[in-house]
């Protein structure tokens, strides 16, 4: 067990409550640290709703949490990739594990105690006094320990606070998201789109989808979710102001909540699906009550650890979801973070440094990996192509097998 000169166990103060904050607390209180996970939104996280591409390092990630990944999703067998009829362009086989972002934060509540985790608290501010630090709330409320942690997302406050000058930087494009339950579907949508990852490459644009658990975390077959997301451009500062100024004309950056998107928005969205999409894409539009739209952004800090402040996950480096790699990602940086912990012996500034010289590099590949991929949306469709992987293949083959693959499957 860790322990403070005295015997006390050191205390981490964990900003942000979603995958980042509780892997790392998981990881932490299991090495013997007290540890406050303080999240500023007072709803509950469980209920938003997304898909999820496990890899094998968010499986040891969950193992050394001690949660488990035993019925974490859906096994799905291969990819394949449909034209604007429906018919099979080409397909492979891929083996994947998929699950949804309410079975994984579930999962990972369980095992934090409920007293550690703290909602609808505002972070202001850090302070640093020697070994200690000081997190500063908007009720002017003060908690101290030994180490702060930034998991507070893209919009961090603890990284806006090191790292003023560093923001998420708009990539050109947006992503449609939505959910259907895969029983609500017609019986030839859910054949051709159960099983497997599927997609669809109008020019321009990329479209995927792939079945992930039910709502609370059910994997009964009668209630699995078919889980889409559609890329589309937006490069103009009108096209973008369009589509992210809602119903009560607010201007939003980076996501809104699905009620707040303008309806003309989500009309124009629906009414160019069939101009596009294959009919059992456009099937589950019309099925999604209420789509969401979110920007797509490049994040990279050139630091993560300032004194006793660390930043991980988004708040640090955000990858485009090409990439499959996020949540996957903040799991990896609370493994190495207490790892580090680990091999330094209780020396808090060795294992940041330790930490840092081994995440930031590795932060920096997956951004660059997540705009190549993001390249894919521009190339050809069709024949040969030098794709941006410096390997000949057509656009359709280097999508399949390119998107959301394990950091041990690239090159």
């Amino acid at each position: 067990m860790a322990q403070k000169n005295g015997g006390t166990p050191p205390r981490a103060l964990i900003i942000g409550g979603s995958m980042a904050g509780l892997f790392t607390a998981l990881l932490l209180r299991k090495r013997g640290w007290r540890v406050d996970v303080y999240e500023r939104s007072s709803d509950e996280l469980a209920s938003r709703g997304a898909g999820i591409a496990t890899h094998p390092e968010m499986m040891v990630a969950l193992d050394k949490a001690g949660v488990g990944r035993d019925g974490l999703g859906v096994q799905l067998d291969g990819r394949r990739t449909f034209d604007k009829t429906g018919a099979v362009l080409d397909e492979n086989a891929m083996p994947q594990v998929t699950t949804s972002w309410d079975m994984l934060y579930i999962r990972l509540m369980s095992g934090l105690p409920s007293d550690a985790y703290h909602t609808g608290v505002r972070f202001t501010r850090a302070e640093q006094d020697g070994g200690t630090v000081t997190a500063v709330f908007e009720d002017g409320t003060r908690e101290t320990g030994d180490l702060l942690i930034g998991a507070d997302g893209v919009r961090s406050t603890v990284r806006n606070q090191m790292l003023p000058d560093v923001s998420p930087r708009y990539a050109g494009y947006v992503a449609w998201r939505g959910m259907v339950l895969a029983t609500a579907a017609s019986d030839g949508t859910r054949d051709a789109l159960l099983g497997r990852i599927s997609f669809s490459l109008p020019l321009g644009e990329q479209f995927l989808c792939y079945p992930v658990a039910g709502e609370g975390g059910t994997l009964a077959a009668d209630q699995l979710r078919l889980n889409w997301v559609w890329y589309r451009q937006a490069s103009s500062d009108p096209e973008f102001e369009a589509l992210f100024t809602d119903s009560d004309g607010n201007r939003h950056d980076v996501s809104m909540p699905p009620n707040r998107v303008h309806p003309n928005v989500v009309a124009a969205m629906r009414e160019d699906a069939p101009k596009n999409l294959p009919p059992h894409y456009c099937e589950l539009i019309t099925l999604t009550d209420q789509p969401f739209l979110q920007a797509i952004y490049d994040l990279e800090s050139p630091d993560i650890a300032f004194g006793r402040i660390a930043i991980l996950g988004d708040a640090a480096f955000v990858a485009r979801p090409h990439t499959g790699f996020g949540v996957t990602k903040a799991s990896g940086d609370a493994v190495a973070l207490a790892e580090a912990l680990d091999a330094a012996g209780g020396d808090i500034d060795a294992a940041l440094k330790a930490w840092r010289d081994i995440r930031v590099p590795f932060g920096h590949t997956m951004v660059e990996r997540g705009r190549t991929l993001g390249k894919l949306l521009d190339t050809v469709r069709e024949g040969v192509i030098n794709d941006p992987f410096g390997t000949e293949r057509t656009t359709v083959a280097a999508v399949m097998s390119e998107t959301a693959i394990s950091a041990d499957m690239i090159e």
